[in-house]
């Protein structure tokens, strides 16, 4: 399983994750709804249990996804500034591109 974190959004995340309370913690992608063909996505910062998997990134950091959860493999997570600040969790290689 594979996982992207571009620049802008690594920025805001490490910055989460070098919190106190977040220590020893990681980031999670979730599934919030999945219907047909694609899926919507969620962001945690959690722990990982048995069912997950941890998967490291070029950003330096280390992502939980769910095992055996296609929807997850291949996750991209942004963060945009315009029009309104905030997260984007896509797959494109599930042909998710954005929300509808």
């Amino acid at each position: 399983m594979n996982c992207k974190i571009t620049r802008n959004a690594a920025k805001i995340l490490k910055a989460e994750l070098d919190k106190p309370e977040n220590a020893g913690k990681k980031l999670r992608v979730y599934v919030t709804h999945a219907h047909g063909d694609h899926a919507h996505y969620g962001l945690a910062i959690d722990e990982p249990s048995d069912k997950d998997i941890v998967v490291s990134t070029d950003k330096e950091i280390d992502v939980i996804l769910e095992k055996d959860n296609d929807f997850l493999d291949g996750v991209r997570i942004d963060y945009f500034y315009v029009p309104e600040e905030g997260f984007a969790v896509t797959n494109p290689s599930k042909g998710n591109s954005g929300d509808h």
